[in-house]
């Protein structure tokens, strides 16, 4: 189920254009931007508080990318679900464990995103196999990081217990978007 977007008889695609700068223009006429001063204000509490994210998160033994960036942390599945192998999706267990304790979402970034299949059809897994949890801007307040710290130091703490995962139906291509999981 998508959007689709109705076509007037004989408009081609150009209607498509011509209306989303419409309403970009109608959005963006009552956007005020913040003053110079203010826009540096925000950015250093934005960044504070991903650091702040990043430090609570080491602090109870939660493996991160160091160090914290200033829009999002990166768990390490594979040393946080060293248990699972990349076949079976680590980044995708921690993902959908979040979802379910606490309603995080997140988005994994390893074996699913951008894995790859040899000639016997194996997976070739990256490097690294990582979970992003972005810190939107201008939506979180400081109960908000904190109810993140929350739910992802009791993933941790029963990490022990999650399964991993296996694909049942994948497009050829940018599966990530659209690929089914069934719990191991």
């Amino acid at each position: 189920m998508g959007f689709s977007y109705p076509r007037p008889e004989g408009r081609g695609n150009s209607h498509v254009l011509q209306d989303v700068a419409r309403i970009s223009s109608q959005y963006l006429q009552g956007f005020q931007p913040l003053p110079k001063n203010g826009q540096l204000v925000y950015l250093t509490y934005r960044i504070r508080s991903v650091e702040y994210l990043g430090e609570k998160l080491i602090s109870v033994g939660v493996p991160i990318v160091r160090p914290p960036g200033g829009h999002a942390i990166y768990l390490d599945a594979k040393r946080l679900a060293s248990h699972i192998p990349p076949h079976q999706y680590p980044g995708q267990a921690i993902v959908c464990e979040l979802y379910r304790v606490g309603g995080i979402r997140a988005v994994e970034i390893g074996s699913v995103m951008f894995g790859k299949y040899d000639s016997m059809g194996g997976l070739i897994s990256p490097a690294m196999e990582l979970v992003r949890l972005a810190i939107p801007r201008r939506v979180y307040t400081q109960s908000h990081i904190d109810y993140v710290i929350e739910v992802a130091q009791e993933v941790y703490a029963n990490r022990s217990q999650l399964r991993g995962f296996r694909i049942i139906e994948e497009a050829p291509m940018l599966r990530h978007f659209t690929a089914k999981f069934e719990r191991m």
